[in-house]
């Protein structure tokens, strides 16, 4: 089996670019994030079309999140426990849905961005990474043999090699000690990031900003994630980013990450080029 995360940026925008990735990809289970529309807007037909069934989550015209099975899509979740909100008054926004494929249960997860530092949205970050945790451990003390993946845009570079240039970031989200220390805690309460061992780095990334020519000058960042519980971990063939779907008109600013299962073969990877 193969299970893939994207945050395409939206899905409506972006309808016939997913559905022709599927078509070369064929992965059996893809999580979406950053939709970008509300439920009757979904473009469903896109997957249902190519014998996927989904499962959507969004509220308006901003997050949204989504989950495209053709092994199966039972116990659809919308949201987590304890999953807070933001806002006054505090309301919870479409980050978080699962389903269970393949016997696997798939969460695509939008971590709030956080804005600034001292934004109040940063706060929010760092409250909804915690809840996720704990979510995430009392699931696994309950059931440790739960085959659980945490996949998703986390929107945190938790090592300096994740970023084209640490000083380019300083004073910013994503690389600050208290993103990577909760990024940290999901890893110790039982969650492996799984793609890192067949990824590499340095100079390996998941996104690219549109300005600034950041994609050809290769200055990109690893914030999009596999997070596999001991059970699923223990599965894993190999993984892979799909460098080439961020290329052309009309892409995405994230990449495909495909993770494969139990034998399945892995595509190749996103390697630094070597300078002569």
């Amino acid at each position: 089996m193969r299970i893939a995360t994207w945050n395409v940026n939206s899905s409506r925008a972006r309808a016939e670019r997913i559905g022709d990735w599927l078509d070369r990809s064929d992965v059996d289970v893809l999580a979406m994030q950053e939709t970008k529309a509300r439920d009757h807007q979904f473009p469903e037909s896109v997957f249902t079309d190519r014998g996927y069934e989904v499962a959507h989550h969004g509220l308006s015209q901003w997050n949204g999140v989504a989950i495209a099975s053709r092994v199966g899509l039972e116990d659809v979740r919308i949201g987590f426990p304890g999953q807070p909100g933001f806002g006054d008054p505090e309301e919870r926004e479409a980050r978080a849905i699962a389903a269970t494929c393949g016997g696997v249960q798939v969460w695509s997860l939008y971590v709030p961005n956080g804005r600034e530092v001292d934004h109040p949205h940063y706060a929010y970050k760092l409250r909804w990474l915690e809840a996720l945790r704990e979510a995430g451990a009392a699931r696994l003390a309950e059931v440790p043999e739960a085959q659980i993946a945490y996949v998703g845009d986390f929107n945190i570079a938790p090592q300096d090699d994740d970023v084209w240039d640490m000083a380019a970031f300083e004073g910013l989200t994503h690389v600050t000690e208290p993103e990577r220390a909760a990024f940290a805690e999901l890893v110790d309460a039982g969650f492996s990031e799984v793609v890192r061992d067949y990824t590499p780095g340095p100079g390996v990334y998941t996104y690219w900003d549109y300005k600034g020519l950041a994609f050809p000058k290769r200055k990109g960042m690893r914030i999009d994630f596999v997070l596999a519980s001991p059970a699923l971990r223990a599965r894993v063939t190999g993984a892979s980013i799909d460098r080439e779907e961020r290329k052309g008109k009309g892409a995405s600013d994230h990449a495909p990450v495909i993770v494969a299962l139990d034998g399945a073969d892995s595509q190749p990877v996103d390697r630094p080029q070597t300078k002569k």
